[in-house]
């Protein structure tokens, strides 16, 4: 890549301009890095219509339930690096403030955090673009992220990245001809039998399976999940003006 008042600079691609470019922008991050953003022209094409639509039902345990049935591991990023992340800071701490060695010591810490963020975003383009492909409407509980990253739940909250993965999940959707809706966060998906649709209260978090009275037993997660579905595919059929209700 050549800049001016530079010369030529060698570049480590990501992936293939679609167009020539009409402008670029070089950021230096945190950790010393430097990256270069291209301005170009973008056609979006739209994928296969697929007869699949699913509902997600998000968590810390498992980070994703399907109403389909399928599970999505939640990997825990953060915690699988807090034991280097916190050598790293610690010899932060020890370095004389204002010194070189300090210096040296801030951009180690900004890599390992660095590295996190990374592979994390990494895996939520993996999943996001996964659901996408596979179904022509997705739907979403709309999760007030700030407000449970004030509890004591926060440092999970925040590894989990819910609000990243959502939004990539909207912008796949707009960009591929997908439908995307996010259902009202007052909606009581986990208190909702997905079989006779009787509300049966709320339950504490570690009940994680229960039995209606018309005896049907849920898994918390999937019944969120199916609850999540139907309720979004209602939204989205009514908007649309289709048919809510099946036919008989």
């Amino acid at each position: 890549m050549r800049l001016p008042k530079i010369g030529d600079v060698a570049v480590r691609w990501s992936r293939e301009l679609p167009s020539d470019p009409s402008s670029v922008t070089l950021v230096k991050d945190a950790a010393g890095r430097y990256f270069a953003s291209f301005v170009v022209q973008s056609d979006d094409e739209s994928l296969p219509v697929s007869d699949s639509e699913v509902g997600i039902d998000l968590g810390l345990t498992t980070f994703a339930v399907l109403s389909n049935g399928k599970t999505i591991d939640n990997p825990r990023f953060l915690r699988r690096a807090e034991r280097k992340l916190r050598k790293a800071q610690q010899m932060l701490s020890r370095k004389v403030k204002g010194g070189k060695n300090r210096a040296k010591a801030r951009v180690k810490v900004a890599r390992a955090h660095a590295t996190v963020a990374d592979t994390r975003r990494d895996w939520a383009h993996k999943q996001s673009t996964m659901i996408i492909r596979d179904n022509q409407a997705v739907f979403v509980e709309d999760l007030c992220v700030k407000g449970l990253a004030r509890t004591r739940l926060a440092k999970s909250v925040h590894d989990a990245g819910w609000g990243m993965f959502t939004r990539m999940l909207e912008e796949k959707a707009a960009r591929y001809g997908r439908a995307f809706l996010k259902v009202d966060r007052f909606f009581p998906s986990s208190q909702l039998c997905s079989v006779c649709g009787l509300v049966d209260g709320k339950k504490a978090l570690g009940v994680r399976e229960w039995t209606c009275v018309c005896g049907t037993v849920h898994d918390r997660d999937l019944n969120a999940a199916m609850n999540i579905h139907a309720a979004g595919r209602a939204e989205w059929l009514n908007a649309c003006g289709g048919t809510v209700s099946p036919a008989a």
